[in-house]
């Protein structure tokens, strides 16, 4: 008799890049003291999309960026330039204009990476698993049949490894230059 069928342990694959967010603990988490987020840095640079800031787009009030702790390769945010937690307090223009990123984030996905499928998602709130609650993002990531989600990333199991210029580049390349 057995106890059940017997499945092939994962592998495990390095990412170096997700090893700091990881091991954060609340004590060692990065203090932020003047209240800004990594997104407004971003935009109080005023910078253009470049390979430097991982931006991909921008629209008037909203823009898409890579993820700089990426669950797989070609994992995009796209948010408001506002600081905003929630969407019931994106105004009119804004919200319009975050779901058309989400839009064009998912065309630059699937003409890049050629997936089996996207995850968009929103978490709204800390307690929704939120990593800078004070800021709305939606993620966007591209998903293959019988990949091991992200889920499962922080406990160390596959991820598709690619550098984050790499995912910059290609997909830079493939965002839509008009939308559909």
């Amino acid at each position: 008799m057995t106890d059940g069928p017997r499945t092939k342990a994962l592998g495990q694959i390095w990412a170096g890049w997700r090893k700091e967010y990881v091991a954060r603990t609340p004590d060692t988490a990065e203090k932020n003291t003047d209240r800004s987020t990594v997104f407004e840095n971003i935009f109080s640079a005023n910078s253009e999309p470049n390979k430097d800031n991982y931006v991909l787009w921008q629209g008037n009030h909203c823009a898409a960026v890579l993820n700089l702790y990426p669950y797989v390769s070609g994992h995009v945010l796209v948010l408001p330039k506002r600081r905003v937690g929630d969407l019931v307090n994106l105004e009119s223009e804004e919200y319009a204009e975050l779901w058309e990123g989400v839009r064009l984030a998912a065309q630059a996905i699937q003409s890049a990476y050629k997936p089996d499928g996207i995850n968009v998602g929103v978490n709204i709130g800390e307690a929704a698993g939120a990593s800078i609650p004070e800021h709305l993002h939606v993620h966007c990531l591209p998903r293959w049949k019988g990949d091991t989600t992200f889920l499962t990333s922080v406990a160390e199991a596959r991820m598709i490894p690619e550098t984050l210029s790499s995912s910059w580049e290609r997909l830079q390349a493939n965002w839509p230059d008009k939308p559909l």
